[in-house]
């Protein structure tokens, strides 16, 4: 599926960490292709409310634990800079279809990073 999103279409995701050698760009791609998927799956099944959005953030939040031993044997970690990115941008995709009233820790709460 294409996304539509005028807005997340435009967005530069995990663009802080693309900036920093610390993070290595072919874990990084698989953690934006995560968040592009979510878009996706938003899109597709355009949940009616809080509960089935957290639901799809959820699922690609425990995407995003798995990757983090990707993390680890490049020789990074999911750290306060990332943590602060990567919930910014689950955030930006929340605001960007419509859920101006969703928690920021609701949309990643099974974090293990």
């Amino acid at each position: 599926m294409r996304i539509t999103n005028q807005q997340v279409i435009e967005h530069a995701f995990l663009e802080v960490l693309y900036e920093d050698d610390y993070f290595p760009d072919q874990v990084l791609d698989r953690g934006k292709a995560i968040l592009l998927s979510l878009c996706e799956r938003i899109e597709a099944e355009r949940p009616a409310d809080l509960a089935a959005l957290y639901h799809l953030t959820q699922a690609a939040t425990e995407e995003f634990n798995v990757l983090e031993a990707a993390f680890d044997a490049a020789g990074s970690e999911i750290e306060t800079v990332a943590r602060e990115e990567i919930g910014g941008d689950f955030w930006f995709i929340a605001q960007a279809y419509g859920f101006q009233d969703a928690d920021a820790e609701q949309l990643i709460a099974p974090r293990e990073w």
